[in-house]
This record gives structure tokens, sequence and C-alpha cells, in this order.
């Protein structure tokens, strides 16, 4: 059950994060990164595109991970990508409300990936 759910989580982080990759605004727009007239910059699309498929392959190498070892390691690796955006976003974002919901987000993402990975490992 517990590997299932690691799949599940790593299914959900690869499909929203190639959403990401087509759609930057999907981050953009909840973190106060569009200019006035509700455009992602050319240099913010970039770099959320390049997260997006960092963690798109992350997420689907927890899905495809094939033993008990790779999957922790994809995992972890899901986990310290949402530890590093909790920190970056809640150090960098400007605005108060858009950098608790995204250090909120991430955070989430993070203890909901150990949370799995501690069932994992009972089993």
């Amino acid at each position: 059950m517990s590997a299932t759910l690691t799949r599940v989580l790593g299914a959900a982080t690869a499909a929203y994060s190639l959403a990401l990759v087509a759609r930057p605004e999907v981050l953009a727009r909840p973190c106060g990164l569009v200019d006035e007239e509700g455009r992602v910059p050319g240099p913010t699309a970039l770099l959320i595109r390049s997260l997006g498929a960092r963690d798109a392959a992350i997420g689907t190498a927890m899905v495809l991970a094939g033993d008990r070892a790779s999957r922790r390691l994809a995992t972890v690796c899901r986990i310290a990508a949402d530890a590093s955006d909790a920190v970056v976003f809640g150090t960098f974002l400007k605005e108060p409300d858009k950098r608790r919901k995204a250090v909120g987000v991430a955070a989430a993402w993070g203890v909901l990936c150990a949370a799995a990975l501690y069932a994992s490992e009972r089993d």
C-alpha cells in the first residue's frame, strides 16, 4: 500500500510539473511573479519551466522505481526539492500572503512525501 501511495504522489508531482512546463503562469500567478498585465516575464517562465522539468523527472522516478531503495532515493529527492522550494520562496517572494501560501504548499507536499516514505519503510 505505501509503495502505491508513493507512486500516486509521484504521478501527481509529475502531472503538476508538466503543467508548469506548459503553462508557467500556474505557479507564477499565485506567487505574484507576473507583470502588470498579468503575463509571466520570459526569465521567470524559463526558471519555472526548469523547476517543472526537475520535478517531473523526480515524480516519474517515484512512479517507476522498481525496488525499495530506488523508491526511497526518488522520494528523498522529492522531499529535498520541496524543502528547498519552501526555503527559497519563503525567503525571496515579496508579498507576505503569497510567501506564506507558497511555503505552505511546498511544505505540505514535503510532509506528504515524508509520510509516504515513512510508511513504506515500515512495510
